[in-house]
């Protein structure tokens, strides 16, 4: 248990910073709220009403933030490669090189993750 003390300790000094600073600038922040600062922000674009469902999203939304998923679940494999890869050797490469070509036409090419129309 002492090997643990210091990361304890560490982590309840970073929790209790965190916690002080909220705290602390909720209670000695300026409060002076208007209209404008209320209204969310849509990067400059006045907000457009939304219907009472919220609306829809296209398709492209969803397609890209799949895509983000599945490479990062490839990252999660390439790292344990690229620890070993000296005792691979070309092997390895091959292997690595056929994972991510699959992924890359499986994912990406057929499920039309190029196309930015």
């Amino acid at each position: 248990m002492n090997a643990y003390a210091p990361i304890l300790v560490l982590g309840a000094l970073g929790a209790g910073f965190a916690i002080f600073s909220v705290v602390m600038a909720a209670l000695i922040g300026p409060k002076r709220y208007n209209r404008a600062k209320l209204e969310a922000y849509e990067c400059g674009i006045e907000p457009t009403p939304t219907p009472a469902g919220g609306g829809r999203f296209p398709i492209k939304y969803y397609l890209t933030a799949m895509l983000f998923i599945v490479f990062d679940i490839e990252i999660v494999f390439l790292y344990p490669w690229a620890v070993t890869f000296d005792a691979l050797g070309v092997f390895g490469l091959v292997e690595m090189l056929l994972f991510v070509l699959t992924v890359f036409v499986a994912y990406v090419w057929r499920r039309g993750g190029l196309e930015w129309d």
